[in-house]
């Protein structure tokens, strides 16, 4: 599993990733709760792992925000705060399990499992729908209102990848890296020609509007 560990501590950091090494995870590590934000709003990961006292942003209101932003990557807040409040605080912030330090690895591994079955992936869709508008994974044939609508393999790939994320803003970066697979920003405007494109396809001639544009933010898809 891919594991983000976000913790400032960079002994701490060593250690945990040297005891979840034999378990077989990837663990990536961010120093602080900004970079955590950030690497984790990408959902490429299976599993945080959340420090509740870091700098920049606290693990609370890194939670808080990746959930308002719609990613649901199970979380395990990882603390010295044990009292029952922060315990609750923890849980209502949107994690899912939570560990007080001083902890045995064993546990920890343990739980990292347990919130694996807990969340493991339901069988790949075929079919996504918003509204009216249909995308078949298997054929990769769109349909909006029962009229086909022709995209190119990348127009697809950027439809597939909103769909596939309804109602959550998806960013520019998200797009590049996940899409495109480039690892650096580059100065381009792919992503914003692609997005009109695909617009003129599957909004226009149709009601409601469905690809919408967050300046500053990204896109996101939603029939709302």
């Amino acid at each position: 599993m891919r594991i983000l560990l976000i913790e400032d501590d960079t002994k701490a950091a060593a250690h945990l990733c040297q005891g979840l090494a034999p378990e077989g995870h990837e663990v990536q590590v961010a120093p602080d709760g900004r970079a955590g934000l950030l690497t984790a709003a990408s959902g490429a990961f299976d599993i945080l792992i959340i420090d509740r006292m870091l700098p920049g942003l606290d693990g609370l209101a890194l939670l808080r925000t990746l959930r308002g932003a719609g990613v649901q990557t199970p979380a395990l807040f990882l603390t010295a705060l044990g009292g029952l409040d922060d315990r609750l605080e923890g849980l209502r912030a949107g994690g899912d399990d939570y560990l007080v330090k001083p902890f045995a690895m064993a546990e920890l591994a343990a739980r990292v499992a347990a919130l694996a079955r807990r969340n493991a992936a339901p069988p790949k869709a075929t079919t996504l729908c918003i509204a009216d508008l249909e995308l078949d994974r298997v054929t990769r044939t769109v349909r909006r209102g029962g009229r086909k609508i022709e995209l190119k393999p990348r127009e697809y790939e950027v439809l597939e990848y909103l769909m596939l994320r309804p109602g959550q803003v998806v960013t520019r970066t998200m797009l590049l890296e996940d899409v495109w697979g480039f690892h650096f920003v580059p100065q381009t405007s792919l992503v914003e020609a692609h997005i009109s494109r695909l617009r003129g396809k599957v909004d226009n001639g149709f009601s409601p509007a469905l690809i919408h544009t967050y300046r500053g933010a990204g896109y996101k898809i939603d029939a709302a």
